[in-house]
C-alpha cells in the first residue's frame, strides 16, 4: 500500500511570512539632458553597447535576486511596454516584470505616490531607474537594512555609494556630473548630510552645530559617488503620498527626511568596492559607461555574453574589439581598440574605426574616419567622412565629405549634407527646438494620451498613434540650410541647451584649459559652523571639541595602497591614449598629477606606475614576435619619455623604472622577459635612465640570490660596457 505523501510545513516565521523581494524601476529620467534625442525615444531605450538601456537593469536585477519589477512608465509608455512585450522579460521563470502607465506624473515624486496608491509594494523593495548599470550583489546591504530596521523602525533607505578613487576631478571628468559633499557617521553609517555642488552658495556650506553636537564622529566626504541604487522600507512610499513637496528623490526626499527633527526618520549608506555601479545621467556618463563596458569592467554584462533574450552576440578578439559574424569589412578597413561592430554592417575601403560602436545595418563608405563616436542602427555615412565623438542616431545620413566634430549629437532621421561641417556641442533634430521650456529641468512634457513630447511643430510634422510623422514637401521647413545642400534637420541653440557648460556634459574631450580650470576649484570652501572647527581634509573624519591640524595625514588609508593606485594611473593613462586622437601630455600630466594627491602618493611611486602603463601599451599593440614587440617598446617610449621625465626626478626614481621593468619581466608581462637587456639599453639611449643609475641597481643585484640574478646576467655585456665607458672618462677627466 503507498503512503500518502505529505507536504512540509515550515515552522519558521520568517519563511511562512516570506514576502518576494521587490523592485521599483523609474523608466522615466524626468529629465531633459537626453533631449533632442528623447522628444522621440524614451532613454531607457536607447542603445547602450547595441542593448537598450533597460536591459542591463532588468538583467542585474534578475541576476541580484529581486523576484519582482514593477516598471513605471509615463513619457514614451507604448514604446517601453512594447519593448518589454516583446523581450523575454515578461516570460522569465521567478522573475515577474509588470508595467504601470502613467501620463499625469511628472516627477519620480508623483510616480511613488501613483505606485503607493495601487498597494502593490508589500515590504522593503530597491528603487532604482531605468538608466542603471551594476553587476554588485544585493545580499549584503539587504541584510543590513534589514538588521537596522529590527533594531530601529525608523530606518526607511539605504543608499548605495562608492568611493571615487581618481578624486572628484577625475569623477567630474568621467561622468560629467557636480560632487557631492555628504556626512556620514563612520560607526554607523547613517546620513548625515547630502549636499550637490550645484546648490551650494559660491561652493561655501555651513555646517549646523547640532550636527556636531548629535553625533561623537562626523566623517565628510567630497569623495563619493552616489549610484542612486536604494533599499527602501515600506514607508518611502507613504512618506511621498504624506509629502506633495517631495519631487526630486534627492533635492527634495532625502535632504527633507535629514532636515526633519519631529518625526525622526534615518537614511543609512552602504559603500560598495569591487564592483561596478553607475548611472547614466547624461551624455558624458553615457560615453564613459559605455567604454567601461567594453572594457569588461561590467561584466558579465559585456558584449560577448548573452544576458537578455534581445542581446547581440558578438565575438570578442583582441584588444576589445567586438564584432558580429556577418560584418563586411574591407581589406584595407582598419578596426581600433575597444570598438563593437553590429550585426550586418559593412566598412568600406581605407576606413578607420576606433573606440567606438557601430550599430546594426550600417553602411560605412570609403576614406571614412571614425573617433569616439556612437553610430547605431541603419545609418548611411558616405565617402570622405570624419567624425569624431559624436552620437549619430538611427537612420541619419550622412554624405560625402561632411564632418561632424566633437561633441555633436544627429537625432533620428536627419541628414547631413555633402561637404557640411557641423560645428562642435550642435544638436540636430527634425523637431525644431520648443520655444518655451519649463523652469525645473525635473520636469519632462507628457502628452494625456500617447507619452509622446508636445512640441511646437508648425505643420512640419502631425501626430499619429504616438509617433511622429514627417512631411517632407517642404525641405526648406526642415532647416535645410543649416545643415547644407539636401540636408533635414533643425540646428538647436547650443546656448540654450548648455548654458555655457555644454563641454562638462557632453562626449567630446575635456580641453587641457577645461582641465585646468577644474583643477583650480578642485577643493570646496567649507565653513564649519563651531569654534574650535577650522578646516576639514577631503577625506577626514571630524570629531567635536577638537582641532584639526592642517598637518594631519587625513589619506592614511590609502597609504600602501600601490596596487590601486598602479591600476588607477594605468586605467586614466590608456583610457586618454584611446580616447583622444592626439592627447596632449600636459593633459595626462594633470590626471596622473590628481590621482597623486588623491591616494597620496610618493613620487617613486608615480614614477613606476607610469612606466607601467606605458609598458602595457606596448604589450596591447599587435605583436607576433620578439622583435615587433621590441619595436612597439621603442615606439611608445619615444612618444611618452616626456611625461616620465616629467615625474622622474632623481637616481631612485631611475632605479624605480629599471625595478618596475624587472618585475614585470618577471611576473605580470613575461613576454617582456627575453627583452630586459634590449629595453634596459633603449632606456638608456632615450636618456630615460642614466649610467648611474643602471650600475647602481646591478651593484644591488650583485649580492642576490642566484634566482634573482636573472636579468643582471642578461644584462652583463651592456653592464660591463658602461663600466668600462666610465673608466675611460674617468681617465681622460685625470
Amino acid at each position: 500500500m503507498s503512503q500518502k505523501r505529505t507536504s512540509r510545513i515550515s515552522e519558521d516565521p520568517e519563511e511562512l511570512a516570506h514576502i518576494p523581494l521587490q523592485a521599483i524601476l523609474l523608466a522615466d529620467s524626468f529629465a531633459q539632458k537626453f533631449r533632442p534625442i528623447t522628444l522621440e525615444r524614451p532613454k531607457v531605450l536607447l542603445p547602450l553597447v547595441d542593448v537598450p538601456m533597460i536591459d542591463y537593469t532588468l538583467a542585474w536585477l534578475e541576476s541580484a535576486g529581486v523576484e519582482e519589477v514593477f516598471v513605471f512608465c509615463c513619457a514614451h509608455s507604448k514604446q517601453v511596454i512594447d519593448h518589454l512585450e516583446k523581450s523575454q522579460w515578461l516570460r522569465q521563470p521567478h522573475f515577474a516584470v509588470s508595467t504601470i502607465e502613467s501620463h499625469d506624473s511628472i516627477s519620480a515624486g508623483d510616480a511613488l505616490r501613483l505606485i503607493y496608491e495601487r498597494n502593490v509594494i508589500h515590504g522593503d523593495f530597491i528603487l532604482v531607474s531605468g538608466d542603471t548599470v551594476s553587476n554588485m550583489c544585493l545580499k549584503q546591504v539587504l541584510q543590513e537594512h534589514k538588521e537596522r530596521r529590527k533594531r530601529d523602525s525608523n530606518t526607511v533607505m539605504t543608499m548605495v555609494i562608492k568611493r571615487s578613487k581618481p578624486s572628484q576631478l577625475i569623477h567630474q571628468t568621467r561622468l560629467g556630473n557636480d560632487e557631492i559633499l555628504v556626512a556620514i557617521d563612520p560607526e554607523t553609517s547613517q546620513l548625515l548630510l547630502y549636499e550637490d555642488k550645484a546648490e551650494l552658495s559660491k561652493g561655501i556650506i555651513t555646517l549646523d552645530k547640532t550636527l556636531l553636537a548629535d553625533n561623537p564622529t562626523v566623517s565628510l566626504r567630497n569623495d563619493m559617488q552616489d549610484c542612486y541604487i536604494d533599499i527602501c522600507s515600506q514607508e518611502v512610499l507613504s512618506l511621498f503620498t504624506d509629502n506633495f513637496d517631495y519631487q526630486h528623490l534627492r533635492r527634495h526626499f532625502v535632504k527633507g527626511l535629514l532636515l526633519d527633527d519631529i518625526m525622526g526618520y534615518k537614511i543609512f549608506t552602504h559603500e560598495i568596492h569591487s564592483s561596478y555601479a553607475a548611472r547614466i545621467d547624461n551624455f558624458r556618463s553615457y560615453d564613459t559607461i559605455s567604454k567601461d563596458i567594453t572594457q569588461r569592467w561590467t561584466y558579465p554584462f559585456v558584449p560577448d555574453v548573452q544576458f537578455c533574450g534581445n542581446c547581440p552576440l558578438n565575438k570578442l578578439e583582441r584588444q576589445g574589439i567586438y564584432k558580429a559574424a556577418d560584418v563586411i569589412q574591407s581589406r584595407s578597413a582598419q578596426i581600433g581598440p575597444f570598438t563593437l561592430v553590429g550585426s550586418g554592417t559593412s566598412i568600406g575601403d581605407n576606413s578607420t574605426i576606433s573606440n567606438s560602436i557601430i550599430g546594426r545595418g550600417c553602411i560605412i563608405g570609403s576614406n571614412v574616419s571614425i573617433e569616439g563616436s556612437y553610430i547605431w542602427d541603419n545609418v548611411t555615412i558616405h565617402d570622405d567622412c570624419k567624425i569624431s565623438h559624436a552620437i549619430v542616431c538611427d537612420d541619419v545620413v550622412v554624405r560625402a565629405g561632411a564632418t561632424l566634430e566633437p561633441g555633436v549629437i544627429l537625432s533620428f532621421k536627419v541628414a547631413i549634407g555633402a561637404q557640411s561641417v557641423v560645428p562642435a556641442y550642435s544638436k540636430v533634430s527634425l523637431l525644431p527646438q520648443p520655444k518655451k521650456q519649463d523652469s525645473d529641468e525635473e520636469l519632462e512634457y507628457a502628452d494625456s494620451s500617447s507619452g509622446v513630447l508636445e512640441s511646437p511643430t508648425a505643420g512640419v510634422l502631425g501626430m499619429a498613434n504616438g509617433e511622429f510623422e514627417l512631411d517632407l514637401s517642404d525641405p526648406q521647413s526642415l532647416g535645410t540650410s543649416e545643415v547644407g545642400a539636401s540636408g533635414l534637420g533643425y540646428v538647436w541653440s547650443i546656448s540654450d541647451v548648455g548654458h555655457g557648460e555644454e563641454w562638462k556634459q557632453s562626449i567630446a574631450p575635456i580641453s587641457a584649459d577645461k582641465l585646468s580650470e577644474l583643477v583650480g576649484g578642485t577643493h570646496t570652501n567649507l565653513d564649519l559652523s563651531t569654534q574650535d572647527v577650522n578646516t576639514l581634509h577631503a577625506y577626514g573624519e571630524l570629531k567635536p571639541d577638537s582641532v584639526i591640524d592642517s598637518d594631519d595625514d587625513t589619506n592614511e588609508e590609502f597609504k600602501g595602497d600601490d596596487t590601486s593606485f598602479e591600476k588607477e594611473v594605468e586605467a586614466t593613462f590608456l583610457r586618454a591614449v584611446h580616447e583622444v586622437p592626439g592627447v596632449q601630455q600636459e593633459h595626462v600630466q594633470l590626471e596622473i598629477k590628481s590621482l597623486r594627491m588623491s591616494y597620496n602618493a610618493e613620487t617613486i611611486d608615480v614614477v613606476g606606475a607610469v612606466f607601467y602603463s606605458i609598458m602595457k601599451l606596448a604589450l596591447e599593440a599587435p605583436h607576433n614576435r620578439n622583435g615587433e614587440l621590441f619595436l612597439n617598446v621603442r615606439d611608445v617610449l619615444s612618444r611618452w619619455k616626456g611625461l616620465l621625465k616629467h615625474f622622474c626626478q632623481d637616481m631612485d626614481d631611475k632605479i624605480e623604472i629599471i625595478m618596475k621593468l624587472e618585475e614585470m619581466s618577471s611576473e605580470s608581462a613575461k613576454e617582456f622577459s627575453p627583452l630586459f637587456s634590449k629595453i634596459l639599453e633603449e632606456l638608456y639611449d632615450q636618456e630615460i635612465v642614466t649610467e648611474p643609475s643602471i650600475l647602481s641597481w646591478a651593484s644591488e643585484k650583485a649580492g642576490a640570490d642566484e634566482s634573482d640574478k636573472i636579468f643582471l646576467k642578461q644584462s652583463e655585456t651592456f653592464i660591463q660596457w658602461l663600466k668600462e665607458a666610465e673608466e675611460e672618462s674617468s681617465d681622460e677627466n685625470d
